[in-house]
């Protein structure tokens, strides 16, 4: 996607995202959080949009959020003010292929529901694995496009509107498994209808 094509799609679902995309998506939200909780540590969610994940990160863990959208970001950081989230340290105005974090930066860099969004998905991840520590954890929770079955038709049905309704349908797991310096440890597939898929990989040390 072309990421003016993004930006508009991103302003238009800002004020409403929360009870239609947010609300799909949240049960790989909480599976990516909770997961993150166990570990521990410094954490950069790419893509933190409105902040639906943000009140389910643990008291101890410290995190810094990221997103492109400002109309996005406005809605994290009010969730933040009105819910007193200590937690979260920072929330940026970033691009995700191009984070201005020293390398090794953070123990968990985490992406969720935006591998199909952002433009260049492929550097995106090579900039995720840059900025996590060696032994870090990468974290992606997406929806990925089926092979076979009538949900595959349907996926390849609306994949010429992907600028328009704000992500690829079509969009291949594959693309996110090409990053030398991460290893697939935990692959697991969560309702809606096995619709979304929970990724864990661990950066090489």
């Amino acid at each position: 996607m072309e990421l003016q094509a993004v930006e508009k799609s991103y302003a238009r679902w800002a004020p409403i995202y929360d009870n239609t995309f947010g609300a799909v998506t949240q049960r790989g939200r909480r599976r990516a959080v909770s997961y993150i909780n166990s570990k521990g540590g410094n954490v950069l969610e790419v893509g933190v949009g409105t902040g639906l994940s943000l009140p389910n990160y643990a008291p101890e863990v410290e995190v810094t959020g990221v997103d492109y959208s400002e109309e996005m970001l406005e809605k994290a950081r009010e969730k933040v003010r009105v819910r007193g989230l200590a937690q979260v340290k920072a929330l940026q105005q970033m691009d995700a292929r191009d984070l201005t974090f020293s390398e090794g930066t953070f123990d968990v860099v985490v992406a969720m529901h935006i591998m199909s969004v952002v433009p260049e998905p492929e550097r995106v991840l090579t900039e995720m694995a840059r900025v996590c520590k060696p032994g870090g954890i990468v974290l992606i929770t997406n929806h990925f496009a089926r092979e076979s079955g009538v949900l595959a038709g349907v996926e390849r049905l609306f994949a010429p509107l992907s600028n328009l309704i704000g992500w690829h349908s079509d969009f291949p797991v594959a693309t996110v498994m090409g990053e030398p310096s991460l290893t697939l440890m935990e692959r697991r597939a969560y309702p809606p209808l096995r619709m979304m898929t929970f990724l864990a990989f661990q950066k090489a040390g």
